[in-house]
């Protein structure tokens, strides 16, 4: 009866998780949109296509992603608060950017240690140390050896990273999360509990995010990637931290052709897996391949 009981228990946590994190994320995506703290102005954006959209789904589910590490009864403290350091410092340094870094074009990690290097600590600049140190603690409090709390940190901070470049299209990033977290429910341990922090939040607003009423923005991206990145630390031993470190560097070294490449316009796979979902593009040269022209004229001052 005990043998019997303990699996059962571990589906009741990981299934516990999974609906805390998307009734948190569900919740708190409702109460924004009620009242958005600074004022709705302050939330909107313009999409890929010029629709207008909100942030709401990245405060959501940091929080979504956040309570179900938090909550977990099965977990160990020191996996919860690993949790609670990743996915809200996370959340916290995308949602500085998406705030403070309004209307700056500059993406990736060159352009913003570029910008450091000439003086000017960007948005891009704190959200890149804040998200490292983080990771960095976060692995620590998962893992015994120095080594492997390195690895752990780089895999948790290049996992929100790797999120956040595939968040350029409606609902390309949370369709990711989805599919990378969703195996790790069947791992046993806190990586299964972990995993359904994301996969629940992500799910909580998967639809408003296809539909084109909100995105999830640096803070959801990056929150949703660094639970991603706790629940593949949690899981994984030496070996398998070294694979997804070098999985998630690679990533951040060819930075936007990640996120927003050719292979996602001439691979048939990724083509159907983009439109899954999502409303039809709005019919322009440019969304069949070609390569938008910038019009110039004087230059400012001239």
């Amino acid at each position: 009866m005990a043998m019997a009981a303990e699996p059962f228990g571990r589906v009741r946590g990981r299934a516990a998780a999974l609906l805390a994190a998307a009734g948190a994320a569900r919740a708190a995506y409702a109460g924004i949109r009620r009242k958005a703290p600074g004022g709705p102005a302050m939330w909107e954006r313009r999409n890929h296509a010029g629709r207008p959209v909100d942030l709401y789904a990245g405060p959501a589910v940091t929080l979504g992603t956040a309570i179900a590490a938090v909550s977990a009864p099965t977990l160990p403290v020191r996996a919860r608060a690993a949790g609670a350091v990743a996915v809200l410092a996370a959340g916290a340094c995308g949602a500085y950017d998406d705030m403070a870094g309004r209307g700056d074009c500059r993406r990736g990690f060159r352009a913003h240690l570029r910008a450091l290097r000439e003086g000017e600590v960007t948005s891009g600049a704190v959200k890149l140390f804040g998200i490292g140190a983080a990771g960095l603690a976060a692995g620590a409090l998962l893992k015994e050896r120095s080594a492997d709390r390195l690895l752990a940190g780089v895999v948790i901070a290049g996992s929100a990273h790797l999120a956040n470049l595939l968040d350029v299209r409606p609902g390309r990033a949370a369709k990711a999360v989805l599919a990378a977290a969703a195996p790790g429910l069947l791992r046993s341990g806190a990586a299964g509990v972990l995993a359904a922090g994301p996969v629940g939040a992500s799910a909580a607003v998967l639809c408003d995010d296809l539909g084109e009423r909100t995105m999830l923005g640096d803070a959801g991206a990056h929150a949703l990637g660094a639970g991603l990145g706790l629940a593949v630390a949690a899981g994984n031993g030496r070996t398998g931290l070294v694979l997804h470190a070098a999985a998630v560097v690679a990533a951040a070294a060819v930075g936007d052709a990640v996120g927003n490449g050719s292979a996602w316009r001439e691979l048939a796979l990724l083509r159907a897996w983009d439109a899954l979902g999502r409303r039809p593009e709005p019919a322009t040269v440019f969304s069949r391949g070609a390569t938008p022209v910038r019009l110039t004229g004087a230059s400012p001052g001239r």
